[in-house]
């Protein structure tokens, strides 16, 4: 089977490029400020930047609709800022403080959103699948229409709970949207020396399981994609497989130093396949912004980037007694779904 990609495009206005603009430099400037942190040594673990990648949430959250769910690997924080979770609570929690969506206990790989049907935050590679598949049974016993985004990397695309999730998802036409983020190397490996067949949206061909490659660096494209899969899912027809094709231009955590690939393949990446500096050069061109409007929107995120920081600095560390809270979960209200 060949590799297909999506190429139709949805026709967007003014407006909705800025916002897809906006949110894409949000998550860059965010991540910068979270490495910085971590230099500080005030970000503690692990931490896994999205830098290069945030064309793929931000495309598929504008194809989202209110109720929606989803799921993740440890590389989180621009699905959490996508999804509209407060900069100031995400950083909070990288920072392991009171003030973070996980109380300071989950730091960078394990936060979540009820309120924003945010799942996770996975640390085990893989581990995250099979529980959208759940998320997306709840919805389907449910029959409320609603859709789970499974987001895994090409690495996670080999372990075996992928391929179970796959059979069970289709077998019981799970409204599940398995997102394969592809950005090239799992770990320090690339995927042509990990993978044998590198198309691994086919994989779903073996279940029966429709799905496409599709261009991960312009954000139109996941968009277009996004709603294709969405579309499919809501209609009942079970799942969709979305291979996004992208590029992660920093280490796989802060403590990789990125060795197994060239300074000039990074750099390359950057000047001729930005998905921020793509839009960007589409809001000039068409005329729907100019540079000075442009330069107004990277000043007020930095101002909200910069505030996340301060407020995470100032929140204060948890208290002791807060390791015995969170352990089990309280009862959900009687006919309340997750």
């Amino acid at each position: 089977m060949a590799a297909r990609r999506a190429t139709a495009k949805p026709n967007v206005s003014a407006d909705e490029l800025k916002a897809y603009y906006r949110d894409m430099l949000l998550i860059r400037r965010f991540e910068e400020k979270a490495g910085q942190l971590y230099g500080m040594g005030l970000i503690g673990g692990f931490c896994h930047l999205y830098i290069g990648q945030e064309a793929v949430v931000v495309g598929l959250e504008a194809a989202a609709e209110e109720g929606d769910k989803r799921v993740t690997s440890y590389r989180d924080h621009g699905h959490m800022l996508a999804c509209g979770m407060d900069p100031k609570g995400v950083m909070a929690e990288l920072t392991g403080r009171e003030g973070g969506y996980s109380k300071g206990k989950g730091g960078s790989m394990h936060m979540f959103s009820r309120e924003k049907h945010f799942y996770g935050g996975h640390g085990i590679v893989g581990a995250q699948v099979p529980i959208g598949a759940g998320l997306a049974f709840a919805d389907k016993y449910l029959d409320n229409k609603r859709v789970t985004f499974v987001y895994f990397g090409d690495g996670a695309a080999n372990q075996g709970q992928v391929a179970e999730t796959y059979n069970m998802a289709e077998l019981w036409d799970l409204p599940a949207i398995f997102v394969i983020e592809n950005n090239q190397y799992a770990m320090g490996t690339s995927t042509k020396r990990a993978s044998k067949s590198t198309n691994l949206w086919e994989r779903g061909a073996a279940y029966g399981i429709p799905g496409e490659s599709v261009d991960g660096m312009d954000v139109l494209a996941v968009k277009a994609a996004g709603e294709k899969a969405v579309a499919h899912c809501r209609s009942g027809k079970g799942p969709y497989i979305l291979e996004v094709m992208t590029y992660r231009y920093r280490g796989h955590s802060m403590s990789d130093p990125a060795k197994y690939r060239t300074r000039e393949e990074v750099q390359e990446m950057r000047e001729k396949r930005d998905a921020i500096e793509h839009v960007r050069q589409l809001l000039l061109t068409g005329k729907h912004a100019s540079e000075d409007d442009l330069k107004e929107i990277d000043k007020e995120i930095k101002e909200i980037v910069n505030e996340a920081a301060e407020f995470s600095k100032e929140s204060p560390e948890p208290a002791l007694e807060e390791l015995w809270t969170d352990i089990y979960a309280s009862e959900l209200p009687q006919g309340e779904a997750v």
